[in-house]
């Protein structure tokens, strides 16, 4: 059998990548350290979240004003109540049940902000009480 000169360059090229891609292999995973797996969180996050407190109650405060707002103002359940209204004035009747039901979600959405202001405030008084949540890192 007689191999060309340019395939024995290039058997001989493949074979010493071949070589060295395993004896690197073997190295780099002889010399590797194992390691550890993502952990998940060593703590609650309290310090961070008694941190955020004030930014947090801001945020619920804008946005329940907003849904109390009157028919001028956009995101208020005024308005939307309003558009819904409208709609069914207008014989609209897939644009109006579309509505409502927006409408429904962002009235229960009051609800769940209410609560979690609600809660906040509980949070806001533990703080207080465990130094912003020093005493428990």
């Amino acid at each position: 059998m007689h191999i060309r000169p340019q395939a024995r360059t290039l058997l001989a090229g493949l074979a010493a990548a071949a070589l060295l891609a395993g004896t690197a292999g073997v190295a780099s995973a002889g010399d590797a350290t194992p390691t550890p797996k993502a952990a998940g969180p060593t703590g609650d996050g309290a310090q961070a979240l008694c941190k955020r407190v004030p930014k947090i109650d801001r945020r619920l405060d804008r946005a329940l004003e907003r849904l109390d707002a009157g028919v001028a103002r956009r995101g208020s359940v005024a308005r939307l109540q309003q558009r819904v209204d409208n709609a069914k004035k207008a014989g609209h009747s897939e644009i109006a049940t579309f509505l409502q039901d927006r409408l429904d979600f962002r009235t229960s959405l009051r609800t769940s902000l209410e609560q979690r202001q609600k809660d906040l405030d509980a949070v806001k008084d533990w703080c207080a009480k465990n130094d912003d949540g020093k005493a428990g890192s």
